[in-house]
């Protein structure tokens, strides 16, 4: 079993007894860039700080810390604003793992090999556009060229990740995407909701694509460097230096934001894409960041509605789709094995809709017509 602190108890105990990093590092002889290590999941302490850190914060072992199977599978969700994972998600998320372990056998590909991940994945700006310029390297896109949903979609599967396109409706669930990584057998499914706004769509491909690169992250660290990735990915240093000279010429706000949606409609990003990386760069190099918030969101929200939801344009708004076009669609342009595998393993293993509702989390009315497609 590995060890880790339980960051949620340790935040929610410094926060009851008035100590910070600092006051911690001072109560325990040791640097404050090691307290700062402690919190972020980096390193962790030895028994005797251990100790009395949990004395210091009044906290029991079990409080303090948490024990992890190494084979645990590993979640994460890419939710919609506002939402909070619940304990409900999560379990939900775990019994979709364990379905995921029986289709493993079905793989298409070699799962005893270990694809390429990044050693020591970090936020910061330089290092993301190293790592984002060779992906576009190996993709075949310059930095200043418009990476396509094809692009992501093949990467993918090159990096051996199992797409699973998913009509999960527009506004009814928690989470957008989730991705799922099985240890045990070092493979990586992600599920896709298709009921969003195209622009969205590709950036949490993208963001999807981030958390491929680096499984051994978890929790907050993982969302952030995904972000992160997935925002560096489409909207490079060569394009956010450009357009930052570009908008801060401009003298006002109206001005700035509709130059910003010009960009995202030409890269066919989101906005918010655009304008984050211009801040990301502004910010790295000491410049003055692009103060637009909270109107740009309101001027996001609008363009978005002049696109459609992919679902919508994938099966021409014939919503919901029958599920032999469903199926087909998705299969083709996702360039997905989810649904052959699947479609073997029930007809080997005599499994009946119950399985296709727990593993594509849908309702049991949709479960049951997409397996008499299947089978």
């Amino acid at each position: 079993m590995e060890k880790r602190l339980n960051l949620d108890q340790l935040s929610r105990a410094m926060d009851n007894t008035g100590l910070n990093q600092s006051a911690l590092a001072r109560q325990l002889s040791v640097s404050r860039e090691t307290v700062s290590k402690w919190l972020r999941g980096e390193s962790f302490p030895r028994p005797d700080k251990l100790l009395h850190l949990g004395k210091l914060l009044g906290l029991g072992f079990s409080d303090l810390v948490v024990k992890e199977d190494p084979d645990a599978p590993v979640v994460a969700f890419r939710k919609m604003k506002g939402t909070k994972t619940r304990d409900h998600n999560i379990e939900n998320a775990q019994t979709m793992c364990r379905m995921l372990q029986h289709l493993v056998p079905y793989l298409p590909f070699d799962v005893l090999s270990m694809q390429p991940v990044l050693k020591e994945p970090r936020c910061e700006y330089v290092y993301l556009q190293q790592v984002t310029r060779q992906i576009r390297q190996q993709i075949n896109v310059t930095p200043t060229e418009t990476i396509d949903f094809e692009h992501l979609i093949r990467h993918f599967g090159k990096l051996q990740a199992v797409v699973i396109p998913v009509l999960w409706g527009n506004r009814q669930r928690h989470e957008n995407a989730t991705h799922i990584y099985l240890p045990a057998s070092q493979t990586t499914w992600i599920y896709l909701n298709l009921d969003v706004n195209v622009h969205d769509f590709k950036f949490w491909m993208a963001h999807e694509l981030g958390h491929c690169l680096a499984p051994d992250l978890r929790g907050d660290a993982a969302e952030d460097f995904a972000d992160l990735f997935a925002g560096t990915l489409l909207f490079p240093h060569e394009l956010a230096s450009v357009a930052y000279q570009t908008l801060s010429r401009l003298r006002s706000d109206k001005r700035k934001m509709e130059s910003i949606l010009e960009l995202a409609d030409k890269h066919m990003i989101s906005p918010l894409t655009v304008y984050k990386q211009v801040n990301f760069y502004a910010e790295t190099y000491d410049k003055t960041a692009l103060e637009l918030e909270p109107a740009i969101h309101g001027w996001i929200t609008r363009f978005n509605e002049g696109y459609l939801n992919v679902s919508d344009s994938l099966f021409d708004g014939d919503m919901p789709p029958e599920p032999e076009k469903y199926l087909d669609t998705v299969t083709e342009i996702f360039e997905t094995p989810f649904f052959s595998m699947l479609g073997k393993f029930l007809k080997e293993q005599h499994k009946g809709p119950g399985f296709v509702q727990t593993v594509m989390d849908v309702p049991l009315l949709d479960a049951r017509s997409l397996h008499d497609a299947l089978t």
